[in-house]
């Protein structure tokens, strides 16, 4: 495994294991996920890094062990599911690289490009790539508008995590799907008013409702919605 890039970082704080394995393993599993031994060896490097890196990016205001695993970690793996297995994900606005990093994790046959305008931010997701030993899995630094230019209609799945609003998510991602692509919007528990106020650019740009799915995190960590688009008819 590549070695960690010189930051001036002090010495990382070892994460105890079972905040990992008992929490994401548990709870991914009432949605029905499952994950590896594996798989948890390396969300639990992912949250050493990013605690890590925090410290000096603040690349999340999340800092608290638990939560992360929670908030950021588990709230990623919720549309696994939707996701066929090989499918090619755009992930805009991936941030720390979520959903996309725990989505590759979770389903190693995605082939997943992660698209932020922050520099620093890409290069924590470039790190942790390398860290991780994934393949198949690209970080980007470029404007979502400028990469449409060359990447249009490439993706069957278009993510975003709580980006923008439904509308604005539609206009800057509906370049990049496939004929019988998706767009996957995560959002909170207010998710079908958005539906309402995004009516007119649906109806504007060919797009339609295909499903809403509602969960709720565990230990009171919030609601949330994912709003699943396609192509109308």
């Amino acid at each position: 495994m590549p070695k960690p890039l010189n930051l001036g970082f002090q010495e990382a704080t070892i994460i105890p294991q079972y905040i990992i394995s008992s929490s994401l393993t548990d709870y991914a599993s009432e949605f029905g996920i499952s994950l590896s031994e594996k798989d948890i060896s390396r969300f639990g490097v992912y949250l050493q890094e990013l605690k890590l890196w925090n410290e000096k990016f603040n690349l999340t205001a999340i800092r608290d062990d638990r939560d992360i695993v929670i908030k950021h970690f588990l709230d990623s793996l919720t549309p696994c599911r939707l996701i066929p297995p090989g499918s090619k994900i755009l992930d805009i606005g991936s941030g720390a690289g979520f959903p996309g990093i725990p989505l590759k994790i979770a389903i190693p046959s995605l082939n997943v490009t992660l698209l932020d305008s922050v520099n620093k931010k890409v290069s924590f997701m470039k790190h942790i790539i390398s860290e991780l030993g994934l393949t198949g899995i690209e970080a980007i630094h470029v404007r979502a508008e400028d990469l449409a230019k060359t990447r249009k209609g490439e993706f069957d799945i278009v993510i975003s995590r709580a980006l923008a609003s439904l509308a604005e998510f539609i206009k800057i991602g509906g370049p990049f799907l496939k004929p019988d692509g998706r767009l996957l919007a995560m959002k909170g528990s207010r998710a079908e008013e958005e539906v309402e106020a995004a009516a007119d650019i649906m109806k504007k740009k060919g797009m339609r409702i295909r499903s809403i799915e509602k969960l709720s995190l565990p230990l009171g960590a919030g609601d949330r919605g994912i709003l699943v688009l396609e192509w109308a008819d």
